[in-house]
């Protein structure tokens, strides 16, 4: 697994696709964090976090993710996770990130919840 990471997104009318691909790590999160504020400045505030292609989040990958949360939260907007791997599933869940975005199982389902 290459510890480099890529994002990229898939802007829709009213909300936007982060995709990541690779280990969510310090300088990782950072990208995820400037991707995310560039968005979130262009007006969105609806996200969708597809971690299909990263199967590993360190700890300041994700107080990152966290901070996200919360703006988002702040903003009365709304931000989910699809396609974790069990690992990252149930380390959302110790840290609690699950009670202010929720986890599904795929793309179409965080779509239909948005």
């Amino acid at each position: 697994m290459s510890t480099d990471l890529s994002v990229h997104t898939n802007k829709k009318d009213d909300y936007a696709v982060l995709y990541t691909e690779g280990y969510i790590n310090n300088v990782a999160g950072e990208k995820i964090a400037e991707e995310f504020n560039r968005l979130f400045d262009e007006g969105y505030r609806k996200f969708i976090f597809n971690l299909e292609k990263s199967s590993i989040v360190n700890s300041i990958g994700i107080s990152i993710l966290i901070e996200i949360i919360e703006k988002t939260v702040a903003a009365k907007g709304k931000l989910c996770f699809c396609n974790l791997t069990p690992v990252i599933s149930r380390t959302f869940e110790i840290m609690g990130l699950t009670q202010y975005a929720h986890v599904y199982d795929n793309e179409e389902q965080a779509v239909s919840n948005l």
